[in-house]
């Protein structure tokens, strides 16, 4: 979605004029939830006198209850009508961060973190981070009841087509609206796995793009579902075959100049580009956990199914961490595929530009390039040139991520304390259930 700027009188006008009804005021918790307070068409005066407010204490993450009342506060520029609601008294939302009784930033809020650590960064000379993302998603049948199944609605492949991807219309329908509300679609096709799909759209600054996610995520299981059908992000929802990612395609600039591109420079890479790509490979392990948050996660980052679970780059090579598109000029790019869409994208990316900055700052040197397939590699081969693996289980993750003070520094202290604990009580949960698997394993051997 192209970013536009609108004043509280262009609001006030679109609503009049498009018979909006309702106001959705949308936020993300810690755990990258979309949430909303909505309210009467009425309230709008209200809403843009940033004089909303409500309870954080019922939020994930955010503040006790002795501390809870917390201020709504819309971005402008974020105003959009919901398509599907044309016809039946309109809603609208617009986009808030959140603030403190005091007037102040919440530090608990990811996009306000995130704009914290785009500061940092405009600090040290750069006036824009871009961020081009690829979702994935599942498409399941919902049974009688409405509630998803296991049932794939296709058995479909890379970029198939009808008859054998059922899921194409829900998926053109997807863009379709999508396209309604502002974005520039740039690709939409079934993925490798029966009931997988992926749509692209257009990079942007980098507020704007971890919007656009959280409203693509939104548009997606609302569309589905009037096709009869479940969308999920889940990372991996079905065995023995590839999971969902979201590669993220990062790059800065200097005004109107990209901070990567060096015609002249080996690989046509500047030396920024190559001290970024060498912060992400050494904070990887401690910035999984934001970028793979769920004990699921985990399942998806294995060798054999495309998603990257080793510590490495390349200008060609599918199979690591960091690979390097062809493209040059402004669209010279880093892209990090580990990244799944479970993630919170304002955490994510705030984690993954503080990497790339610590590696801009301290002047580090990334490794040699690994060209060959690293899933063909014993592990000897791959000690011999320094590649390392990511974090097999949350667990390890949650480890690492206590170990790093980059990604610390990325999420501020409220939230990385409420991160840590909140992942560290998912994984005591998930360890001591006992799984269907567990139970055919072992019920009538022992």
């Amino acid at each position: 979605m192209s970013k536009q700027s609108f004043t509280k009188e262009d609001i006030f006008r679109f609503a009049d004029e498009e018979n909006v009804r309702y106001l959705r005021l949308q936020f993300t918790d810690i755990l990258g939830t979309i949430k909303n307070v909505e309210v009467p068409i009425a309230q709008l005066e209200k809403v843009l006198d940033n004089e909303m407010m409500f309870d954080g204490s019922s939020i994930e993450g955010f503040v006790r209850i002795e501390e809870s009342d917390m201020y709504l506060c819309p971005d402008l520029d974020t105003w959009v009508i919901f398509p599907w609601t044309a016809g039946k008294g309109k809603v609208a939302r617009l986009i808030c961060d959140i603030y403190s009784p005091d007037g102040n930033p919440f530090p608990g809020d990811p996009r306000t973190n995130l704009k914290r650590v785009l500061k940092e960064m405009e600090d040290l000379g750069y006036t824009d981070f871009n961020l081009g993302p690829e979702p994935e998603f599942f498409l399941f049948k919902l049974d009688e009841q409405g509630e998803p199944t296991l049932e794939l609605n296709d058995n479909g492949g890379y970029f198939d087509l009808a008859p054998t991807d059922l899921g194409e219309n829900c998926r053109r329908d997807i863009v379709l609206e999508l396209e309604d509300m502002g974005f520039d679609i740039e690709a939409s096709h079934h993925e490798v796995a029966p009931g997988q799909h992926e749509i692209d759209f257009k990079y942007a600054d980098a507020i704007t793009a971890c919007d656009n996610i959280q409203t693509f995520k939104l548009v997606v299981k609302t569309i589905a579902r009037k096709h009869n059908l479940h969308a999920t992000f889940m990372p991996k929802p079905l065995f023995g075959v590839n999971g969902s990612g979201m590669h993220f395609n990062v790059s800065l600039f200097k005004g109107k100049e990209n901070a990567f591109y060096d015609p002249n420079g080996e690989m046509e890479l500047t030396d920024d580009a190559y001290h970024f790509i060498a912060g992400i490979l050494k904070n990887a392990r401690g910035f999984t956990a934001v970028c793979n948050p769920l004990v699921n996660s985990y399942k998806r980052l294995v060798p054999g199914y495309e998603a990257p679970c080793y510590i490495a780059w390349s200008g060609q090579n599918r199979s690591p961490l960091v690979r390097i598109p062809v493209s040059r000029g402004l669209s010279t790019r880093v892209e990090i595929r580990s990244v799944d869409p479970a993630a919170n994208p304002y955490l994510a990316l705030a984690t993954i530009l503080e990497a790339g900055l610590d590696g801009i700052k301290n002047k580090l040197n990334p490794p040699e390039s690994v060209d060959q397939n690293i899933y063909e590699m014993d592990r000897e081969e791959r000690e011999a040139v320094g590649v390392l693996d990511l974090p097999s289980t949350l667990y390890t993750a949650v480890k690492a991520m206590k170990e790093n003070d980059v990604v610390k520094s990325a999420l501020g202290n409220h939230i990385y304390r409420q991160f840590i604990q909140s992942k560290s009580l998912e994984w005591d949960y998930y360890r001591t259930q006992v799984s269907e698997w567990e139970r055919e394993q072992y019920m009538k051997q022992y």
